[in-house]
């Protein structure tokens, strides 16, 4: 298949998050011709005067369109698009010079209709912001599944770094309204469509998360709330590691209350956890702080996502009403 690349990124309130991200792309190696389509979702402080900057330097087009949400902005880019393989990407993401290379080599080598990439903490971040990337992508958290070399399953896509072909996101119908949770709902629609999904593990991207642990909680925790939907909307997804956070917080508050009636070694077994992956973020991050932070940043996203993913199941289980009248947070309404 000759690729035609539009990269379609959503953007609310970020003009500096899209000037960043433009630079990037301004320094790509590759060769050929590529073109930018920014989706500016009912924003109140415009990103256009920065899009400004870049025409001429870039094949790049700029929408406004009224707010309704990241997953409808991406599907009006990608109907906007003149490409044949659509790049989502989120707009608090950097790339590096070779990003484009490594996607088109994959393709050439072996083509495939959707694809997703890994998130990598480049130098420049803060601490805070490397020990939640750390979370987010080590195996041994949650991240294994989202973002490494090594997955449980199939892989699955994540919009911050996504590759889909025209075919696939007309025959799939594109994202839905449900956020987050958008993008591996459009993954279990594409595998329906019969179009297979792969990692392209050199095709990093350096993600910014600019959020505080507050925010990062609530982001979490909405990550353990959608879950459940997805899985009723797609029961032949669902896997037993999704209870892993809440079992995890569950244990360790059993282990708490076992050490103080003299019954040490399930604490003992926990602070072994802890102790490997604190290693190995000192490790990968090469910083003490980092390390430490990466464990606070785990109890942050195993208590958000945990409590949120059992708050959810009970709903749903026990109760009559659909996911958007028990979670109307959760969905943006159509327009």
């Amino acid at each position: 298949m000759n690729t035609f690349f539009s990269i379609v990124v959503p953007v609310y309130n970020r003009p500096e998050e899209i000037r960043e991200l433009l630079e990037s792309l301004q320094e790509q190696d590759f060769q050929k011709d590529f073109e930018v389509v920014i989706v500016e979702d009912g924003s109140s402080q415009s990103s256009e005067e920065v899009v400004k900057r870049f025409q001429g330097k870039l094949n790049i087009s700029y929408y406004f369109k009224e707010n309704s949400g990241p997953g409808d902005s991406r599907n009006f880019g990608m109907q906007h698009a003149k490409g044949n393989y659509f790049i989502i990407l989120d707009s608090d993401c950097i790339l590096p010079k070779q990003y484009l290379s490594e996607v088109d080599k994959e393709l050439t080598r072996e083509f495939v209709h959707c694809f997703g990439g890994p998130d990598a903490a480049d130098e420049s971040f803060t601490t805070i912001q490397k020990a939640i990337n750390y979370v987010m992508t080590s195996f041994l958290t949650t991240g294994g599944i989202r973002g490494g070399k090594k997955g449980v399953g199939k892989f699955q896509p994540r919009s911050f770094n996504m590759g889909i072909s025209k075919e696939a996101f007309e025959k799939a119908g594109g994202f839905g309204r449900i956020h987050p949770g958008e993008d591996p709902d459009l993954t279990f629609r594409i595998w329906k469509a019969g179009f297979e999904t792969r990692l392209f593990p050199e095709a990093f991207v350096y993600h910014k998360r600019r959020i505080d642990w507050n925010k990062f909680y609530i982001q979490v925790n909405k990550f353990g709330m959608v879950r459940p939907i997805l899985n009723k909307w797609h029961p032949g997804t669902a896997k037993p590691t999704y209870w892993f956070p809440t079992l995890f917080m569950l244990g360790l508050i059993v282990a708490l209350a076992l050490f103080f009636v003299g019954l040490g070694l399930p604490l003992m077994l926990y602070a072994f956890y802890f102790l490997v992956l604190f290693l190995d973020a000192l490790i990968k991050s090469k910083s003490l702080i980092v390390a430490l932070l990466s464990i606070f940043a785990l109890m942050i996203q195993f208590t958000g996502y945990g409590i949120g993913f059992f708050k959810s199941t009970m709903l749903l289980n026990f109760s009559n009403k659909k996911p958007e009248e028990l979670f109307p947070k959760l969905f943006f309404k159509k327009k």
